[in-house]
C-alpha cells in the first residue's frame, strides 16, 4: 500500500500576461517571450504567484490538480520559478479548454501520468451549438507503485464547473448538466453496476455549495451526494468545511471538492482532509491561523480559494 497525497487548488488566474506602458525601466523587465528595446512592461501577478508557490510547496502534494491555469507552458514556467523545477513534479497534464478567458484545468504529478483524455468537445444538450463544460472535464490516470513491481492506476476527473456569476439560480441548470455528465463519464469508464469499486476521484472547483438558500437549491448535489463517491470534506466539523470566502455576501462556503470513489474512501476511513488557508486574503476573518508574509486584505494572495488535500491509501 502507498500513501498518495492528493490536492485540488484553484490558483486564481495563473497567467503569463503583461501590463504594457507601466513606466518601468526596460532593463529590469522580464523579457521572456518579448523584445523590450522599446516597449516597457511588467509581468502581472508576480506577488500573487510567489504566495501561490509558497502554498504549493508547503502542502507537499504528490499530485496537484489545478484550476485557472493559462496553459501548460505557463504551468511549467511556474514550476521552474516557484516549485523547484521538473525534479519536483516531473509529470504535467493539461489541454487548452473552452474558457474564453483561457483558464484551464491541469495536473502536476510526482507519479507517472499514463493517460489523458479531454471531454471539452461534449456539446450542451440544452444548447446544441454550445459546449457543455465551461473549461473541461480532464480525465487523467496516475500510475502509483504500491509494491515492488506492482502498479495501480488512480483516475482523476479534474473539473471547473460553471461559475455563479450572474446569480446562483440563473446558472444552476448548467452546473446540473455538467454534474450529470461527469457521472456519465465515470460510469462509461468503469461500468454502471458499481463504478465506486474502482479507484477514482472526481475533484476540482465545482462552483456551488450544497446548502439551499434564497437562490434555491444546489446545482451539484447529484454528483456530490452520489452513492458511488464520498465527499471527504464532510469528515471535518461543519464550520471548518469552507474553501472559499465571498465578501459580497459575507459567505464562507465549500466550492472545492475531493469526491473519492467508495473503494478509495474505504481504504482510509479515519483520514481527515486538510483545507490549507495560509494564502487566503485577510478579508476572510473567520480564519485566525497564520498567513504567509505579504498576504494583503485582498491582494496579494495565493488565491481566493483554499487547497483541499487528502492522503489516499492506494493498494
Amino acid at each position: 500500500m502507498t500513501t498518495l497525497r492528493l490536492a485540488t487548488f484553484n490558483v486564481e488566474n495563473l497567467f503569463a500576461r503583461w501590463r504594457f506602458k507601466a513606466g518601468i525601466d526596460p532593463s529590469t523587465a522580464n523579457s521572456r517571450g518579448w523584445i523590450v528595446d522599446q516597449t516597457r512592461f511588467e509581468e502581472l501577478g508576480v506577488d500573487d504567484k510567489a504566495i501561490t508557490g509558497a502554498a504549493v510547496r508547503e502542502i507537499q502534494a504528490d499530485v496537484l490538480c489545478l484550476q485557472e491555469v493559462e496553459n501548460v507552458d505557463t504551468l511549467k514556467h511556474f514550476r521552474a520559478q516557484a516549485l523547484g523545477g521538473r525534479s519536483q513534479y516531473p509529470y504535467v497534464a493539461g489541454v487548452d479548454g473552452n474558457d474564453p478567458r483561457l483558464i484551464d484545468v491541469a495536473v502536476l504529478s510526482k507519479w507517472p501520468i499514463t493517460r489523458i483524455r479531454s471531454h471539452q468537445h461534449f456539446m450542451d444538450p440544452a444548447n446544441p451549438t454550445a459546449t457543455l463544460f465551461s473549461r473541461d472535464c480532464l480525465e487523467v490516470d496516475i500510475e502509483v507503485e504500491v509494491s515492488q513491481g506492482q502498479r495501480t492506476p488512480v483516475t482523476l476527473f479534474v473539473n471547473h464547473f460553471k461559475s455563479m456569476l450572474g446569480g446562483r439560480a440563473q446558472t444552476r441548470a448548467k452546473r446540473e448538466r455538467q454534474a450529470k455528465t461527469v457521472m456519465d463519464i465515470v460510469t462509461d469508464r468503469f461500468g454502471r453496476e458499481a463504478p465506486g469499486d474502482h479507484p477514482f476521484v472526481v475533484l476540482g472547483d465545482l462552483n456551488d455549495y450544497l446548502e439551499p438558500d434564497g437562490d434555491g437549491s444546489s446545482g451539484i448535489d447529484q454528483v456530490v451526494n452520489w452513492d458511488q463517491v464520498d465527499n471527504v470534506v464532510t469528515r471535518l466539523p461543519g464550520d471548518d468545511q469552507w474553501t472559499h470566502y465571498w465578501s459580497g455576501g459575507d459567505e464562507y462556503r465549500q466550492l472545492d471538492y475531493l469526491l473519492l470513489s467508495n473503494s478509495l474512501a474505504q481504504q482510509a476511513p479515519q483520514v481527515l482532509p486538510e483545507i490549507f488557508r495560509k494564502g487566503i486574503p485577510l478579508r476572510a476573518t473567520r480564519y485566525k491561523g497564520p498567513r504567509f508574509p505579504g498576504v494583503g486584505q485582498d491582494k496579494p494572495k495565493a488565491s481566493d480559494h483554499c487547497p483541499v488535500i487528502f492522503d489516499l491509501e492506494v493498494q
